[in-house]
């Protein structure tokens, strides 16, 4: 069986066009609202995102890589990034969504700065305040003015990644494949093919592809393709209407009741527990 016969991975787009979406920011905290899986689970954006952590830290797994964060720590996400990470007690900041539709100039890769000067942090804050401001503002001309402030951002960005090392970017073979990995995986995570048939599209065993996704991010390949698939489970029974058997077909699953132990085992609740609890 021939599988990924599409274009080269940079060229990856989401699998279905999204829907309309302005730009926004909203405070990291909020974005866990509604279960911390919105946040710790696998999943990828369909618009291009801004993470400003300025108090707190953690850990957060970007494109198949597994790294800390803290304060000061700037992480861009393209849309199409696979990515989770965690939200304690004492984290704060500020996520920057960029929309569907936006015009600024944006990295095209991942980017992780930690920015440990103070000007940088003061200036990034000042334009991330400016975006919200005019987001909410009445006065005539607040889009176009938000856009130019999501733009300078984009500036910030493409400057800070000259001064600062980026530790978003793969560094070695490993990481190459768990990020190729990664990639192919958003795509098609929904398809029901399992870690074998990724690994032979990547040209690896999937003992090899397990080991590396270890060495990279302390998970099992197979771990992180049933994440970014019961997320997906899980937003489905939250936010929509769907059956749950449509939900299972359309996930890939052979069948709804591996589909509802599979979910069991990751969430504790069957699929209809965990929409009646929502």
């Amino acid at each position: 069986m021939k599988l990924f016969s599409t274009p080269p991975l940079s060229l990856y787009a989401p699998d279905s066009a999204p829907a309309p979406s302005a730009p926004r920011v909203v405070p990291v905290t909020r974005l866990a609202q509604g279960g911390r899986w919105r946040v710790e689970a696998m999943r990828a954006l369909t618009e291009p995102c801004l993470l400003w952590f300025t108090r707190g830290q953690g850990r957060i797994t970007l494109g198949g890589l597994t790294r800390g964060y803290g304060a000061h720590n700037a992480i861009f996400i393209p849309a199409g990034v696979m990515h989770g990470f965690e939200v304690g007690s004492q984290t704060q900041g500020a996520a920057v969504f960029f929309g569907h539709e936006s015009d600024s100039a944006l990295p095209r890769s991942a980017q992780h700065l930690r920015i440990r000067d103070s000007g940088p942090q003061v200036e990034l804050s000042g334009l991330i305040d400016s975006v919200a401001r005019e987001i909410d503002s009445p006065k005539p001309g607040a889009a176009r003015a938000a856009q130019m402030y999501l733009g300078l951002i984009g500036v910030w960005l493409e400057r800070q990644a000259v001064l600062v090392p980026n530790e978003a970017q793969p560094s070695d073979a490993a990481r190459r494949l768990v990020s190729r990995y990664a990639e192919l995986l958003e795509r098609d995570f929904r398809q029901g093919f399992g870690v074998a048939d990724f690994a032979a599209a990547l040209g690896v065993t999937a003992t090899h592809l397990t080991r590396v996704c270890r060495q990279t991010c302390a998970r099992s390949a197979h771990d992180l393709l049933q994440d970014r698939r019961l997320y997906e489970a899980r937003r489905l029974l939250a936010d929509t209407a769907a059956p749950v058997k449509d939900i299972s077909d359309g996930l890939g699953f052979t069948s709804p009741a591996y589909f509802t132990r599979a979910f069991h085992a990751r969430t504790g609740k069957t699929p209809s527990e965990f929409r009646k609890a929502g």
